[in-house]
């Protein structure tokens, strides 16, 4: 009983656990647990290294991803980013406690995410890094909370406002810019082409990101990743060895460094720190924070890969980050609206 009062109402346990080096470190990164049993959120001061990981470890992963196909064809670098975070995410969340099966009720959300936006988004992604060079790759891609803003007024009918109309203006003169029309090859159609798979992938990710803003969920979604990331690894791994067989690979440690990194860190840690840090901080700082992204994959792509940054890329790349900006801060002030209230600091 004197041990429960000097230790805050702890069981003993608890109290023992909290007194170690380890718990001393827990105790410096996440808030007390919630009463209802929902997982911690991070302390404020974790909250900005753990985003900065996030910003870094995507940002850098474009010219990653654009050395690795030029060894492994793009199925096969799919297949070996989802297995290895398929196994990642499983053993991460099992040894914190956290694995649970999905509920019914989210299945739709299961598939949904795994097919498209892990399964055919980043397999479009792949190709077109094959021709296209990957700064100008994350821009394309980024502009996925652009058609956002057409795509959830079509389907669910969220009004298109003068902010949203004028940052999808700017995020679209941005996209132009990006593609250089007057520089653009436009005999030859593998360039064309990895352009407009990326256009795509954008669209196709915005298309997923409207279901999970709809979508009621049941389970959270850092519980319902490591599914989703296994429902998109098991067809995308029997496609690749039907159509391709057993890939044959120069191994050397750059390349496995490269495949590691997609398994383990952009596609597992990096994920699971993102959905952590959207559940514990404000969504419109945490979504203008993540417009770094592609600016850290421009630079990192010139820096190892010499990709040149010509003024129209810089250009077209500060107008898509200002129509993104725009559209974030357009979305806070209509949920903001329709609540009546300011939105809460954490997410739920």
């Amino acid at each position: 009983m004197g041990s429960a009062r000097r230790d805050g109402g702890l069981g003993e346990a608890d109290a023992v656990e909290a007194r170690t080096l380890s718990g001393r470190l827990r105790s410096m990164v996440w808030q007390p647990a919630s009463p209802d049993g929902r997982p911690p959120l991070l302390r404020p001061q974790a909250v900005y290294p753990m985003l900065a990981f996030v910003v870094v470890s995507f940002g850098a992963n474009w010219p990653l991803m654009s050395v690795g196909v030029r060894s492994i064809s793009p199925l096969w670098m799919l297949g070996f980013r989802l297995i290895g975070a398929s196994i990642t995410l499983f053993v991460f969340t099992a040894v914190s406690g956290r694995l649970s099966r999905p509920q019914r009720a989210d299945y739709p959300i299961v598939v949904s995410v795994a097919i498209f936006k892990l399964a055919l988004v980043f397999l479009l992604v792949f190709v077109a890094l094959e021709t296209v060079p990957p700064g100008r790759s994350a821009i394309l891609v980024w502009t996925a909370s652009l058609w956002s803003v057409p795509i959830a007024g079509l389907l669910i009918g969220e009004r298109i406002t003068s902010g949203r109309a004028v940052g999808l203006t700017l995020g679209i003169a941005g996209i132009l810019l990006v593609f250089e029309p007057t520089r653009l090859d436009w005999s030859d159609g593998d360039v064309i082409l990895g352009h407009a798979l990326l256009i795509v992938a954008a669209v196709l990710n915005a298309s997923v990101n409207v279901h999970v803003r709809r979508h009621t969920w049941t389970s959270t979604p850092l519980g319902l990743l490591p599914w989703q990331v296994l429902v998109a690894s098991v067809p995308v791994a029997l496609i690749a060895v039907v159509i391709e067989g057993i890939p044959v690979v120069e191994w050397d440690p750059g390349l496995v460094f490269i495949v590691l990194y997609q398994g383990v860190i952009a596609s597992g840690l990096a994920m699971w720190a993102q959905l952590t840090v959207l559940r514990s901080h404000p969504a419109i700082s945490t979504n203008l924070a993540l417009m770094a992204i592609p600016v850290v994959g421009l630079g990192s792509s010139a820096l190892f890969v010499g990709e040149s940054l010509t003024f129209a890329v810089v250009g077209g790349l500060v107008l898509v980050l200002a129509g993104v900006g725009i559209n974030v801060a357009a979305d806070a002030r209509a949920r903001a609206n329709r609540a009546g209230t300011p939105p809460p600091r954490p997410l739920p």
